[in-house]
């Protein structure tokens, strides 16, 4: 299975977790009978074609019954919303690739699939989203292939994505212990120096020009340090990052000496 569509199951299993009522879970199925794929069930989905350093088909495909959860609101209309939750799950898998693996890729095709597809394989993954009242078949195709990242598109040292660099630290029982703090992480959009005058002189109404410009990525800061960089999203209402870039592991451990 590819890399991307292993960032598409976990970032698909959070969003779903948040947009459906009943907090469903996205499993894998344990068994696939492909001939499932075949059956009188109708089916929704979405495909993208993908661009970068993994490129090609993705298909996603649910039962078409699960248009009847709403997910903006009994007033909306779901097969437009389910569109977009979709459409939210393949860029988010896309950022993920990035800060995982230190690929990138990028959603050149999206569109509606509805006929489901089988081939001699039959469908490449199984998976079923739970809720307590009711389950709902989901299927998904990979036709991708992986390229090595270009030398263009290294990151640049402070901020790793490499599968190397941003693989788990090895830790030690000492390290252990701090695993459960909970540290203030904060998002910066840019800075500005100003004299203590400008300050004081400040009133609703004015505007501060920072920085950085609208289309830069913002840093998540942990202490002092920055550990991740990426775009704003909103996530039900709230504001929330798309990660694009992390630091080293070693990196990220600095933060916690705002601790001592």
């Amino acid at each position: 299975m590819s890399l991307f569509a292993e960032c598409w199951v976990r970032v698909a299993s959070d969003l779903f977790h948040q947009a459906l009522a009943g907090e469903p879970d996205l499993l894998e199925s344990p068994g696939i009978d492909h001939a499932d794929a075949s059956d009188s069930t109708e089916w929704f989905g979405m495909s993208i074609t993908l661009g970068g350093d993994e490129a090609g088909a993705f298909s996603v495909q649910l039962e078409a019954s699960i248009l009847e959860v709403p997910l903006l609101g009994e007033g909306a209309e779901q097969k437009s919303s389910w569109a977009e939750l979709l459409r939210e799950t393949f860029e988010a898998a896309c950022g993920e690739l990035l800060a995982k693996a230190g690929k990138k890729c990028r959603v050149e095709k999206f569109e509606e699939n509805a006929r489901h597809r089988h081939t001699e394989v039959g469908f490449q993954r199984a998976f079923k989203i739970c809720s307590v009242a009711r389950s709902w078949r989901v299927h998904i195709f990979s036709e991708l292939n992986s390229a090595e990242p270009t030398t263009s598109e290294v990151q640049e040292p402070e901020m790793i994505a490499s599968c190397s660099e941003a693989a788990p630290l090895a830790l030690g029982a000492g390290l252990e212990l701090l695993l459960d703090i909970e540290l203030e992480a904060s998002l910066r959009f840019g800075c500005r120096e100003m004299p203590l005058g400008e300050i004081l002189d400040l009133g609703p109404g004015d505007v501060v020009q920072l920085d950085r410009h609208v289309a830069d990525p913002v840093d998540l800061i942990v202490g002092d340090k920055i550990v991740a960089r990426g775009e704003v999203v909103l996530v039900n209402g709230n504001f929330g990052l798309r990660i694009s870039e992390v630091a080293a592991p070693t990196k990220r451990l600095e933060s916690i000496r705002c601790l001592f």
